[in-house]
Order: C-alpha cells, then structure tokens, then sequence
C-alpha cells in the first residue's frame, strides 16, 4: 500500500496544486486529507473547487468546524476571509465532514489528536511561548484505544514521526499552505516551519513496516504572500515568503 498524506491546505490553491502535481509525477493515486482546508486570507474560492473535485477521504480540522458552528461576526479574520468565499455547496460538505477515521481498515487519522480537533499531539507549548516535544507518555496515552499501525495527524503544520513502544507510527504530514502562524493557547507562541515549500506525506507499507517520505514541493510562493499583503494579512505574507513570523 502507497498513498499521498496532505494536511492545513488554509486556502492555498497553488501550494496545493504543486502537491497535487508531485503526487501525480509519483503515480500515486490515493490520498487522504487531514483537514484545515480554507481557513486564511487567500483563495478559499479556487481551493474548493480543486477538492471538491477530487473528493478524498477527509476529516474535519478545528478551522473546518469554525465555517460551520460560528456565526460570521464571530470568527477570526482568517476564517471569516475563508467564509465570505465559499458557497453553500462546500460549507454543507464541511459541516458533513468526520471528526476522525479508519481509512481501509489499517490507517488511522484525525486532524489534531483522538481526543479534540484542537490540541497539539506531538508537541507542546512552554510558558514561555516555545513550541517543543510532547513527552512520549502523553503522546502515547491519547494514542490508547486506536489500533492501527498508522496514525496521521495534522493541525501543527511542522513535519514529523513518533514511534510509540509498541511499533505504531504516528506520522504528521506538514502543511500544504501555511508553513507558518502564532496562536494564543495555550500560551501565546509561533510555530514556524522554517521553509516556504508546500509540505506532504508518502506513507508505504512494506511488510509489517510503514516507510514515511516527507516531500518538500516548491511553488509560487511570493504569489501567495502578495495575495496576503492584497488582503491585509502582513502576518501570513511574512510565513508565506519566509517560512517564518517577522
């Protein structure tokens, strides 16, 4: 078994578009998508009509869930940008979106960790705002229960692997289209990827083993900070041209 992970597409259908098109040149055929697909100020718009089209089997990211529980005037900028693009047809697809999912019987995925759509699973946050880690213990407590051999997950937008004690994989793809944001919770932090390549996973069962290739794809990324800039989000400008928070 071979298959293409993607993760926090947040709006970007170029980043996209270049993943796609890796994938292809790889003759890959299945993907699985762990969510955060529109949220940002950039083209939520053309980034639906991209997956829509494909229709891969997706969960729902804490941002997903934000364009269909909140009220407009109560969603931060980026989902609010997000929301005003897209159409009835794919908010009602969001709001039909699973919180997590077995995808052919032996891979496990969830956008953030089993527990909630929102909390880091392999890393956590310092008081003093820096992003490390998490100790294995946690990691392996949220795993209790999921017995799949791979777990994905995404929602921190850095590439990464843990293996737990007892050989399962649990693997987070990176980030499409944001390599990096600031957050205020727990503690108010960066998180920074440190490239501006649009980020994926290729998972390989071979044998009892999954082998993971993180692939780093570029693409016109200055486009993507220009179009920030248009919109007023010097923030995700700076993450899109840098792969840093300046």
């Amino acid at each position: 078994m071979i298959f293409a992970a993607i993760a926090d597409i947040h709006g970007n259908h170029l980043a996209l578009e270049a993943v796609l098109e890796d994938i292809r040149r790889l003759d890959i055929e299945a993907i699985v998508n762990l969510g955060d697909c529109f949220s940002g100020p950039l083209d939520a718009r053309k980034t639906a009509e991209i997956l829509l089209g494909l229709d891969l089997p997706t969960v729902r990211g804490n941002h997903d869930r934000y364009l269909v529980e909140q009220a407009v005037e109560a969603m931060g900028p980026s989902d609010a940008d997000a929301f005003r693009q897209l159409d009835a047809r794919s908010r009602e697809r969001l709001g039909r979106l699973p919180f997590d999912m077995v995808w052919r019987d032996e891979v496990y995925l969830c956008h953030a960790t089993p527990k909630d759509d929102s909390t880091y699973w392999l890393e956590t946050v310092t008081s003093g705002g820096h992003v490390v880690p998490r100790p294995i213990a946690e990691i392996e407590a949220w795993a209790d229960g999921v017995p799949q051999s791979l777990i994905l997950c995404g929602h921190t937008h850095l590439p990464r692997t843990v293996r737990l004690s007892d050989g399962r994989l649990v693997v987070n793809p990176g980030s499409v289209g944001c390599p990096a944001y600031t957050d205020d919770r727990p503690y108010p932090h960066k998180v920074e990827a440190r490239n501006v390549h649009a980020c994926y996973a290729v998972c390989e069962k071979r044998g009892d083993a999954w082998a993971v290739t993180f692939r780093q794809v570029p693409y016109d990324n200055m486009a993507m900070a220009a179009l920030a800039v248009k919109n007023g989000r010097p923030d995700w400008a700076s993450a899109l041209a840098t792969g840093f928070i300046r």
